[in-house]
């Protein structure tokens, strides 16, 4: 009684829906049928009886191999508008026998999961990308089997959401160039460091002329000594639109997380600064702005 309860439970929890298979196997029963009917051989009763024990049977087993799985969000790594991420959501297999052919779905993807062992558990990397900046909610995910015939889709909901934080689309000049054109204000040019394609950004006298004669502009690139203890980065100036400014500043700010450089960001009635702030709540304050 008490598994008979335990599939019940398991059997409401999951929507089932019809393949095409599923109407190839009423129109081959339908037939072995008539057969049977009109000529009453026992090799059509035999086979009539085979498919209807596969056909029957292949509900529950399929129901037994999906109910058991249970779903869960992980916190994933940073998400940026128009930029490929991934939320993690971790498998577990509740049941002692192996779960096979399980896909997990968004209304976008899917991933394949081919088999999950008894009593363990398996991490997918769901990929998403947002379409814009600010709350990300992820939701109607879903754990799908077709398992053992695909004579019926089997679906299990996941019912909690996720919800984090989508930072701007990093985009925009970079910090080296930036700092080039205000060497002025934020160091002299320390030693060389090699060269880079010309852009447009770079000033004419770090041409590197002997590449210029090879066919390929590319200018040199020195290393800066910095003479201010912190970059400042004005959000009004950086950028002609609102959207732009973000997207600049955050690419500012992770490249200035990359090199270990403490800045400030100059934001309409507010200060940002790195010393006192992480990285990860001035990029939710660019988020939310």
């Amino acid at each position: 009684m008490k598994s008979l309860r335990t599939f019940a439970q398991i059997y409401r929890s999951i929507d089932q829906h019809a393949t095409r298979y599923s109407a190839l196997v009423v129109v081959l029963l339908f037939g072995l049928f008539l057969e049977a009917y009109m000529h009453d051989f026992n090799l059509v009763y035999i086979t009539l009886f085979f498919v209807f024990s596969l056909a029957f049977s292949a509900g529950p087993i399929g129901i037994l191999n999906l109910g058991h799985l249970e779903a869960k969000y992980l916190r994933s790594g940073r998400l940026f508008a128009f930029h490929e991420g991934h939320i993690p959501i971790e498998i577990f297999n509740n049941s002692a026998t192996t779960s096979w052919s399980i896909t997990l779905h968004d209304e976008n993807t899917s991933v394949l999961l081919e088999q999950i062992k008894g009593e363990t558990s398996k991490i997918l990397k769901l990929p998403v990308t947002p379409d814009k900046r600010g709350t990300f909610i992820h939701q109607n995910a879903y754990l799908e089997s077709k398992y053992p015939l695909s004579t019926v889709r089997l679906v299990l909901k996941i019912k909690e959401s996720y919800e984090c934080i989508v930072y701007p689309e990093p985009k925009g000049l970079p910090l080296d160039s930036f700092l080039q054109q205000e060497e002025t204000y934020y160091g002299e040019e320390k030693e060389f460091d090699g060269l880079r394609t010309y852009d447009g950004s770079q000033k004419l006298s770090h041409i590197h002329w002997a590449s210029v004669a090879k066919g390929e502009m590319s200018v040199k690139v020195f290393s800066k000594e910095t003479q201010t203890p912190k970059l400042v980065f004005n959000f009004h100036t950086v950028a002609k639109e609102d959207e732009a400014r973000l997207s600049q500043l955050c690419l500012w700010v992770l490249e200035c997380e990359k090199k270990n450089l403490p800045f400030m960001i100059q934001m309409p009635h507010k200060l940002l600064n790195s010393t006192k702030e992480s990285i990860d709540v001035i990029l939710e304050t660019l988020a939310r702005y």
